[in-house]
């Protein structure tokens, strides 16, 4: 996914994350998607129907959608609402990537994850780049598959074969128009985006380099004003960081905040790689020892007074089985299902979910252990409220 002037560069004492391999799978699997189409508030997701009748305004409690997650029946009062952000006002959404780097199609690879898991998802999370129309015929049909009532979660890298600079001066505004109408055409339902996901990894200070942290700001400002202008009202601007603390502290991290104005909803993507993460609560306020001396306290913490008032969502996460145990595994989904009340501006949670890649392998069925811990977490009362 690295924008071909843009290669990543190896960060000291943290293993490299290579963009071509860490997301091959999603344009290949884009591609037979859209061919075969041709031819993280986890139990919340059904207070807001996801109809295009339902982007109109919050649902409010006392409505009778059944949820897919709680099995809540018809016709029982719900205590939860869902702003016209998506923001629910109990619990969190929960979703997935399913089947990174495996090669499967989409549908497929949803449909297995969710009969192994033991539950729908409420979030469907996938990836697009550079010129391309979406959602796509295969995500409106997971989205709009009858009784599951799923939400879309989708990255754009809008300046693939471009760069930040060349978007933020108007390269893609002609594309821009035409995804606009697009989406106003074919998928009224709220819908998060994500605009350049993990931007801090690819900054280049250099002057003119079209990478730098402004050019980041100011190519997502260009992109959401662009949409707006549009008449586009579904779409969530969501800005998703690394969440290391190795970048977060750098003297230029918060100039790739594009502005409270145009930024909806704030996400991170942390993972377990290992025992120095043994709980939830030591994930999402990760801080390497030299960062935390320092005064880092975490994201999460970090997050709070750096972009107040935003909802914030976990969109990746998972534990890397080569580098955990199995009771490591299950004692950790377990901390999750504990703790995740202590962290109320969290309010969605996706799981990305991989064979093998960037990272490792991150399925939650390789032992039947850890298959049931991430079962019992998918039916908390947080994540069906």
């Amino acid at each position: 996914m690295t924008a071909p002037k843009n290669p990543r560069r190896p960060v000291p004492g943290r293993p490299r994350r290579s963009a071509p391999k860490s997301r091959t799978w999603l344009w290949a699997g884009i591609a037979a998607a859209g061919a075969l189409a041709c031819a993280v508030a986890i139990g919340v997701a059904v207070i807001d129907t996801g109809s295009p009748t339902a982007a109109a305004g919050p649902i409010r409690s006392g409505q009778s959608e059944s949820s897919p997650g709680s099995g809540t029946p018809a016709g029982k009062p719900r205590k939860c609402t869902v702003s016209a952000l998506l923001v629910p006002s109990c619990g969190a959404w929960w979703g997935v990537t399913p089947g990174a780097f495996s090669g499967q199609r989409p549908q497929p690879a949803l449909n297995t994850f969710e009969r192994r898991t033991g539950r729908t998802v409420d979030i469907f999370h996938y990836f697009h780049k550079g010129k391309k129309l979406f959602p796509t015929p295969a995500e409106i049909a997971i989205a709009r598959e009858p009784g599951k009532n799923r939400k879309l979660l989708l990255n754009w890298k809008p300046d693939d074969g471009e760069s930040w600079a060349k978007v933020a001066n108007g390269s893609m505004d002609a594309h821009i128009d035409r995804l606009s109408a697009h989406i106003k055409a074919n998928y009224r339902e709220r819908f998060w985006l994500v605009l350049h996901h993990e931007p801090e990894e690819e900054v280049r200070l250099q002057p003119g380099s079209g990478y730098t942290p402004a050019d980041y700001s100011k190519m997502f400002r260009r992109v959401v004003q662009r949409f707006r202008k549009n008449g586009v009202k579904n779409v969530l601007f969501t800005v998703a960081y690394r969440g290391y603390s190795n970048w977060t502290v750098k003297p230029w991290f918060m100039q790739l905040y594009p502005g409270a104005d145009v930024v909806d909803w704030v996400a991170f993507d942390p993972y377990v790689k290992g025992p120095q993460t043994p709980d939830f609560a030591s994930l999402i306020d990760k801080a390497a020892p030299l960062e935390h001396d320092q005064g880092y306290p975490g994201f999460y913490s970090w997050s709070q007074t750096r972009m107040p008032g935003k909802p914030l969502m976990i969109a990746e996460w998972g534990i890397l089985n080569e580098k955990t145990t199995p009771a490591e595994r299950v004692a950790f989904f377990r901390s999750v299902g504990e703790q995740i009340k202590n962290y109320p501006r969290l309010k969605a949670l996706v799981y990305f979910e991989a064979p093998h890649g960037g990272l490792g392998d991150s399925q939650v069925h390789t032992d039947p252990a850890t298959l049931r811990a991430f079962r019992w977490l998918g039916r908390r009362p947080h994540f069906n409220p």
